[in-house]
């Protein structure tokens, strides 16, 4: 099926309950193009090359997501045009976006990454790490915290997976009723979005049923 398909296919499922993140990562110039003509402007991807080499390649209206980990000596290579970023989980990283962020004159749109997966790959903060690192994110004048993002465990276990939503769902309540700029919960990727969904998520982060499976 099309890429032109495949997000007129998710935009009616998920409606107007959730924002679309088309995850570009090691998809072709052309293919962004497609998905772009069909009015999807905001793409994530996890490498910092690519995602300054699809910047300059591509339509200035995009939205540039960064979705995966981020090292601090690659911050100063986005900081100009970033949307922004869903993986913030230490305090030397939220220094860096900070100094980068001053340095262009401008504020940075970051998501606090928990960890609520066992998987030792996974990055983020463990839950209980939040309130703290909420608290010294204050002192960071250049970052705007408005969220919350998480990856689930790769499972076919959809309770294992429901359960880990409905704990970002708890931590998100609560961190909404601490700060209202707290708008972002993104939770959610192509084979688990509906249930993220079902369980608070208003941002998802799709690529292979948007694009297809990657090859490599």
């Amino acid at each position: 099926m099309s890429i032109k398909n495949q997000i007129s296919i998710i935009n009616n499922e998920i409606k107007d309950k959730a924002d679309l993140i088309a995850v570009s990562k090691t998809r072709s110039v052309e293919q962004i193009i497609e998905a772009y003509n069909q009015g999807q402007k905001k793409f994530g991807e996890n490498r910092v090359h690519e995602i300054v080499e699809k910047y300059n390649n591509l339509p200035k209206d995009i939205e540039w997501h960064m979705i995966g980990h981020l090292q601090k000596n690659k911050v100063k290579h986005i900081s100009k045009f970033i949307s922004l970023i869903h993986s913030l989980d230490r305090l030397s990283l939220a220094k860096e976006i900070d100094k980068n962020a001053r340095k262009d004159n401008r504020s940075i749109d970051c998501l606090i990454q928990i960890k609520i997966s066992n998987d030792e790959s996974k990055y983020g903060l463990n839950p209980e790490q939040l309130d703290s690192f909420y608290t010294d994110l204050k002192e960071f004048e250049n970052i705007n915290t408005i969220g919350l993002m998480a990856m689930a465990t790769y499972t076919k276990d959809q309770s294992l997976i429901a359960d880990e939503f409905k704990k970002m769902e708890k931590l998100f309540k609560e961190m909404k009723t601490i700060d209202s700029n707290f708008k972002i919960l993104s939770i959610g990727m192509s084979d688990d979005y509906q249930l993220a969904i079902n369980n608070g998520s208003n941002m998802i982060r799709v690529g292979s049923k948007i694009f297809g499976q990657r090859n490599y």
